[in-house]
C-alpha cells in the first residue's frame, strides 16, 4: 500500500496498491472455492441429517504430528438401505472403539466419511474460511474501485481522456465505470 501526502498535523491515508488488491480477491476467491461445495454436507454433518446405519470399527489409523496424534476408525458402514462400504468414522478418536465393536453412524453424502449421530463442528471452521473468504473478496473489490477512481482522478487533473479507460472497459464488459 502506498501512503498519500497529507497536510500536517494530520495522519496520512493508507491507499490501497493494485498488487493488494489482485492477492486479495484471488485469496478470497480460493477460499470461497474451496467451502462453498462442502457447504451443504457440512451443514447436513452438523445437523447428523442423512442415511442413518451401522459402523463396524475394522482399523485405527493414526497420524503423527509432533507432539500430537490423531486417529481414525477405518471400517464398513452399513445403511439401512444402501450396500455397506468402507469409511471413515468422523470424529473417532482412540478410545473411542475397539476393533469389531458397532456405533450407529449417519451418512451425509461424502464418499468416504459418515459421521457419529451426534452430528460434527466441522462447521464452524468451514463458515470462518467462506467468512474470510468473502471478506477478502469484498476488500479486494473494493480497493480495485478506488484504484480506478484514483486513476480516473489522476487522469482528470492532468487533462487527459478517459477514452482509453472506457475501450478496456468496454472489451472486459465493465459498464458505468465513468463517473
Amino acid at each position: 500500500m502506498s501512503t498519500a501526502t497529507a497536510p500536517a498535523g494530520t495522519v496520512p491515508v493508507r491507499r490501497p496498491s493494485a498488487f493488494f488488491a489482485v492477492l486479495a480477491t484471488l485469496v478470497g476467491l480460493g477460499l470461497l472455492a474451496l467451502t462453498v461445495p462442502s457447504l451443504g454436507p457440512t451443514i447436513r454433518a452438523a445437523r447428523a441429517d442423512g442415511a442413518r446405519g451401522t459402523f463396524t470399527a475394522a482399523d485405527l489409523r493414526c497420524v503423527n504430528h509432533g507432539a500430537h496424534e490423531s486417529c481414525s476408525w477405518y471400517g464398513r458402514f452399513a445403511p439401512s438401505r444402501d450396500p455397506a462400504r468402507e469409511v471413515y468414522l468422523y470424529g473417532s478418536d482412540r478410545g473411542m472403539l475397539r476393533a469389531g465393536e458397532r456405533t450407529a453412524a449417519v451418512d451425509v453424502g461424502r464418499g468416504n466419511r459418515v459421521y457419529g449421530p451426534g452430528g460434527s463442528h466441522e462447521w464452524v471452521f468451514v463458515g470462518l474460511l467462506a467468512l474470510t473468504g468473502l471478506g477478502l473478496l469484498l476488500l479486494g473489490g473494493r480497493s480495485a474501485t478506488r484504484l480506478r477512481a484514483r486513476r480516473r482522478e489522476w487522469r482528470r487533473e492532468r487533462g487527459l481522456s478517459d477514452a482509453a479507460d472506457d475501450a478496456v472497459n468496454e472489451v472486459v464488459g465493465v459498464a458505468g465505470t465513468r463517473s
